[in-house]
């Protein structure tokens, strides 16, 4: 299945409301919250690469709080 890492960078204090609704969409597999560059790793997996990048697209950089993002897709 094709799989994305996503990370995220937040808006300062709005880390747990965007774990919070990355768990609550279907393709997200996994969600840290972490410590470095970025705020947020989020593994999204499906069962076609274009469903990842809908969901990455539309879903994931849509949300309240998110500054930016880096998409790393995984080889196959």
């Amino acid at each position: 299945m094709p799989e994305a890492f996503v990370l995220m960078n937040a808006e300062l204090g709005s880390e747990e409301s965007i774990v919070s609704e990355l768990k609550k969409i279907d393709l997200v597999k996994h969600v840290y919250q972490v410590y470095g560059v970025y705020d947020i790793v989020a593994l999204v997996e499906g069962e076609s690469m274009d469903k990842v990048k809908e969901t990455i697209t539309w879903k994931l950089r849509k949300l309240n709080g998110v500054k930016s993002t880096l998409t790393m897709i995984v080889m196959e």
